[in-house]
């Protein structure tokens, strides 16, 4: 898959993970009853942002990285029908081990 974006400075691309359609007692939730995901797969990484002196702080976060997020962060994307969304590091809660 070649992604035709990359993000700048502290910002993310990541691929939302979405939650599943039925649930363990097989319940199927309508569109409209499902949780905002805040799990992902991050697919692009800027370089950092930097710092007073002008210096690189390189992020903790990679690509490949899955990670939690704020329930609202970032910003929402579409291309090629797939969802993509583009937030800085300071919005990811954890990654994912």
């Amino acid at each position: 898959m070649s992604l035709n974006l990359r993000p700048l400075g502290d910002r993310l691309i990541v691929e939302p993970i979405e939650q599943e359609d039925t649930t363990a007692s097989g319940i199927i939730l309508p569109e409209t009853a499902k949780e905002k995901p805040q799990q992902g797969k991050v697919l692009a990484a800027g370089p950092g942002r930097r710092d007073d002196d002008g210096k690189r702080i390189e992020m903790d976060v990679q690509e490949g990285d899955t990670v939690l997020y704020a329930k609202y962060a970032g910003t929402e994307v579409k291309l090629d029908d797939t969802k993509y969304l583009i937030f800085k590091e300071t919005d990811v809660l954890a990654i994912v081990e």
